[in-house]
């Protein structure tokens, strides 16, 4: 007996999707639940698995374009179950002997058994590895390539002049023409403040042991900044906001989407009600949806919605840049590289790590008065971390002032 596999329903808005890349071959034993194929839609890649055990036989091709409920592959049910294909159960270790140490490999880096094994011995730099594995995993081969080619990207000839075509991904194609979409429908404008980032420093060099000993996560930049824009956000509800036809839809939430690099390409995860969220909070799905992002893990309903974008550049060593608006969003705010510049202050000149920030804003919606405004109010709320308590000094808070 053989079962179909189609491709399953991802959202309401995607009707097709592309056959990223085949895991397991024709012909191939696969077990109940084993990852047998990765598709990829305009929004998000994910995994297909295998309904039942049984021998496969593939239909759809890599790179194809499939529509939802097509049939991908079928499973042969009724074959027999070759010698050797059952779960490997591991036997349990008898009294005093010698456990075989594991491979000393960065708990962030995916490899086969074999592959980290020769890494560890060989103690490759897997910066020098490019992955050819499903999913990004290390096999073999690829650690032969970076042995055989040091100091150099393997598979590329010296004085080479060769060029490939590689058929653009869903994803691709979605960022693409969103960000055209976004310049061509919006007045795009972007105005530009820096920071001085000692004060916020000052507190994560002090309190970051203990807020990660309690929370389990670090105390990163972008609590400060997710905090301080909810403050800013709420005071100036028009960069909160977004058009719909006619009207203009004002959000009394703060869903604020974090822009993250992805295998795959860029990706814009929402953390939802983040002004409702503690400092800890918001570190926490900070890094729960990044490593999602990572591991091509994020949902449709993850990736939807929000109110208002922050890209942090500065990661990649960024000094300035003026960010496109993640539409229908009507604001974006960009971070860059902290970098230590001098100062003058009160008549001195002081070296001051300092950060340059940027606000693009679509005019239609945003006035100028409305853009510094906010983008003023976020840098004294950095400036001045204790007012992120209150959204305001604590003694004209007590003073009702």
């Amino acid at each position: 007996m053989s079962i179909e596999i189609k491709v399953p329903t991802v959202g309401e808005s995607i009707t097709e999707v592309t056959l990223a890349k085949w895991i397991k071959k024709d012909g191939d034993w696969v077990e109940r639940d084993e990852v047998i194929a990765e598709l990829e839609s305009e929004k998000a890649t994910f995994e297909i698995n295998a309904e039942q055990a049984g021998v496969l036989k593939l239909i759809a091709k890599e790179d194809a374009t499939l529509k939802i409920g097509d049939v991908v592959c079928t499973i042969d049910t009724a074959a027999a179950r070759p010698a050797g294909s059952t779960a490997k159960i591991e036997a349990p270790k008898e009294a005093g002997a010698p456990a075989k140490p594991a491979a000393a490999v960065a708990a962030d880096v995916k490899a086969t058994p074999v592959a980290a094994a020769m890494i560890a011995d060989k103690k490759v730099d897997t910066k020098t590895v490019t992955p050819s594995g499903s999913n990004g995993k290390i096999v073999k081969q690829d650690v032969l390539e970076a042995l055989n080619n040091p100091g150099r990207k393997p598979g590329v000839e010296l004085f080479g002049r060769n060029s490939r075509p590689e058929k653009m991904s869903n994803l691709r194609k979605t960022v693409s023409r969103r960000l055209v979409e976004a310049k061509n429908t919006t007045a795009m404008l972007t105005t530009f403040n820096e920071v001085d980032m000692s004060a916020i420093m000052e507190i994560r060099a002090k309190n970051k042991d203990k807020f990660k000993e309690k929370h389990g996560v670090n105390l990163g930049f972008m609590s400060f900044f997710t905090k301080a824009c909810c403050f800013a956000l709420q005071e100036w509800p028009a960069v909160n906001a977004s058009i719909e036809g006619d009207n203009i839809v004002y959000h009394d939430y703060c869903d604020i989407s974090i822009a993250v690099s992805a295998p795959k390409g860029l990706v814009v995860p929402v953390i939802r009600n983040a002004e409702s969220l503690s400092m800890a909070g918001i570190e926490q799905e900070v890094v729960n949806l990044a490593t999602k992002a990572k591991e091509n893990k994020l949902t449709i309903e993850e990736m939807s919605g929000g109110t208002f974008t922050i890209t942090n550049g500065g990661i990649f060593g960024s000094l300035m840049s003026t960010p496109i608006i993640n539409i229908p969003q009507s604001a974006i705010l960009g971070m860059h590289k902290i970098q230590e510049r001098p100062m003058a202050i009160n008549g001195q000149v002081v070296i001051k790590p300092m950060m340059y920030l940027a606000l693009s804003y679509d005019h239609r919606l945003i006035d100028g008065r409305e853009s510094v405004s906010f983008l003023v109010r976020v840098k004294e709320l950095l400036e001045n971390p204790a007012l992120l308590l209150f959204g305001k000094e604590p003694v004209k808070s007590l003073l009702e002032l």
